[in-house]
């Protein structure tokens, strides 16, 4: 019986910021394609929020998530087809990242870094800053 290869993979997904907007979503939405392809996360952070070159569907900026994982080789087709699919990810280039070790894509996960954005998120970007009481000593 012949076993399935798995490669080690680099994602950059380019989202709306409407989209970024739903930090926790647009995070879920990844994982699910991800969990579609079978794939083991090892990393996974916001990586910046850039103005683009060219227009991509009308929007002119775009938040870029980059992913580190583990997935078989035969899933990577269906992987491509799903996120380019996704009415959610604007963009997404996925290469092999055999160029880069366990340790050196584990150093790059922010997933609480990722979380507590979402969270700030959502309090809204409208409220005023929060106050802070200084406690005597």
């Amino acid at each position: 019986m012949r076993t399935e290869r798995h490669n080690h993979y680099e994602a950059m997904f380019l989202i709306s910021q409407a989209t970024a907007a739903d930090m926790n979503g647009a995070m879920e939405h990844i994982r699910g394609l991800l969990d579609r392809a079978q794939a083991e996360v090892v990393a996974l952070k916001k990586w910046d929020e850039r103005r683009l070159a060219f227009e991509i569907g009308g929007q002119k900026r775009a938040v870029f998530i980059l992913c580190y994982f583990k997935a078989p080789a035969l899933k990577m087709v269906d992987f491509d087809r799903d996120c380019n699919l996704s009415e959610k990810i604007m963009r997404v280039l996925v290469t092999k990242a055999d160029h880069l070790t366990i340790e050196e894509m584990q150093s790059a996960d922010s997933r609480q870094a990722m979380a507590d954005e979402a969270a700030l998120r959502r309090m809204g970007e409208d409220s005023e800053e929060p106050e802070f009481i200084e406690e005597e000593v």
